[in-house]
């Protein structure tokens, strides 16, 4: 396919239902199985990672939706097929933009899953608008209270987490190096952050081709960046500071943590440090799976998952 794609082209045929939802001032595309009869069931909002998009839940859609949850994938400001401002990428916008989300899909609370950083989201919007939020589950990240304490003193961690986190701070260098040879390098970051089992199926051959193709839609580089870039950053500034102290806050909703056993970029430490500040806080390991728990591992995590919001 030459040149840029067009976002519309993440729109996949399938069992999907896509539309757009606008909140907190954007259009978002969101995605579920169905078009009808779910506007009264429980939400359960699902929230990608970074270089993914509203495909990394495919897994999950359908089995939440047959056990009774209208289960809506969405992508996050900046990527797939949302729009991409230039700003609004710090923890405030970002937790806003979930409440607005939940707001305009007709509901006043949702149960929150989110993968990397949009289990940061999770953690932010659980805090910042605790009545919007019944419960949390958040896959291959910490609260990021316990990340930022891990980075000064696991020494583990820090080398795992900080090196590619400050590659991105780059202006330019970093969006060229996720663009180039049509989304390489984001290949590349998957190979080695997933787990040797996933990487042999065809499964994770299309995510990659796919992740590859929506990386390269104008914008997406950047404003996935935008994210890395706010969360260091901001550790030198006011807003962080804020940010963080208003973090510090221990939420006393269901909090469901997963993390794939081969994960070496998120470790086990950081995770369970995250119970700090859950009074219900559910730690689980899945095997033979790395840090794309979700994907890898979906049998395993659509139970916990069901589970905890059964519970």
């Amino acid at each position: 396919m030459s040149g840029a794609p067009d976002a519309t082209q993440i729109r996949f045929d399938g069992p999907w239902h896509h539309f757009d939802v606008r909140a907190n001032g954007l259009r978002f595309h969101a995605v579920e199985v169905t078009a009808a009869g779910l506007a009264d069931r429980p939400l359960v909002l699902l929230l990608h990672g970074f270089g993914e998009f509203w495909w990394s839940w495919r897994h999950q859609l359908g089995p939440l939706t047959e056990a009774g949850y209208r289960a809506v994938a969405v992508d996050l400001r900046g990527y797939g097929d949302s729009d991409k401002p230039p700003r609004g990428y710090d923890g405030w916008t970002l937790a806003g933009d979930t409440h607005a989300l939940i707001r305009a899909l007709g509901h006043s609370e949702a149960a929150l899953v989110g993968h990397a950083d949009g289990g940061l989201v999770c953690w932010a919007t659980a805090t910042l608008h605790p009545r919007s939020v019944t419960s949390i589950a958040v896959l291959s990240s910490p609260h990021p209270r316990a990340l930022r304490q891990s980075m000064f003193t696991n020494s583990a961690e820090r080398t795992a987490f900080l090196a590619p986190f400050l590659h991105n701070q780059l202006p330019r260098i970093g969006e060229k190096r996720l663009t180039r040879g049509g989304g390489a390098w984001l290949e590349e970051y998957m190979r080695e952050r997933a787990g040797n089992a996933w990487k042999q199926t065809a499964d994770f051959t299309e995510a990659v081709d796919r992740n590859r193709h929506a990386v390269t839609i104008p914008g997406v580089a950047h404003c996935s960046l935008e994210y890395r870039r706010w969360a260091f950053r901001s550790q030198f500034r006011n807003d962080g500071r804020r940010f963080m102290d208003l973090m510090n806050k221990r939420l006393h909703i269901p909090v469901l943590a997963l993390r794939g056993r081969e994960d070496d970029y998120i470790l086990d430490s950081v995770m369970s440090a995250s119970s700090h500040w859950a009074s219900d806080f559910d730690y689980q390991v899945i095997a033979d799976a790395g840090h794309f728990v979700h994907e890898e591992a979906p049998e395993q995590v659509n139970r916990a998952l069901l589970r905890s919001l059964a519970d």
